[in-house]
């Protein structure tokens, strides 16, 4: 994965991160209602959900590059490859890079992870706090 692509990504989690300090701000100044700050909360956990299932799936990449290169790294070593310098090389570079991606995803992974968990409370938090009432007679029909 290129710098590039790790940069936007881990702006992103910062980013989500900012606008649930933002969403709990403006809960504390009750300028819209309940409902619409739930409904941006729902909002915000879809993207950082989307955010963990990318970080998830690079570092299963991460994880293939890694042994992949220790692989070809042994092979060559062993000679079965022909002993070939750009290839060891190449493999040795191959889990660099696995091991500095894999250990940048599980890092935002799990910033991620305590985004959606404080979103997720605050999001109960506000339904709680909205009066809730009953549709109907209040009975339960069975089918």
């Amino acid at each position: 994965m290129s710098v590039i692509g790790e940069d936007g990504h881990e702006r992103t989690c910062r980013d989500l991160r900012q606008r649930t300090l933002q969403i709990s701000i403006l809960n504390l100044m009750d300028e819209d209602s309940p409902i619409d700050e739930i409904s941006r909360i729902e909002a915000q956990l879809d993207e950082l959900a989307e955010v963990s299932e990318r970080c998830r799936k690079i570092i299963v990449v991460s994880k293939a590059a890694i042994a992949g290169g220790a692989a070809l790294l042994l092979v060559t070593m062993l000679g079965l490859f022909g002993s070939n310098q750009v290839t060891a090389i190449g493999a040795i570079a191959v889990v660099i890079g696995g091991i500095v991606s894999l250990g940048s995803n599980v890092s935002t992974l799990r910033e991620t992870m305590a985004a959606m968990t404080a979103a997720e409370m605050l999001r109960s938090d506000l339904i709680g706090r909205i009066d809730l009432r009953l549709v109907g007679d209040g009975t339960m029909k069975r089918l």
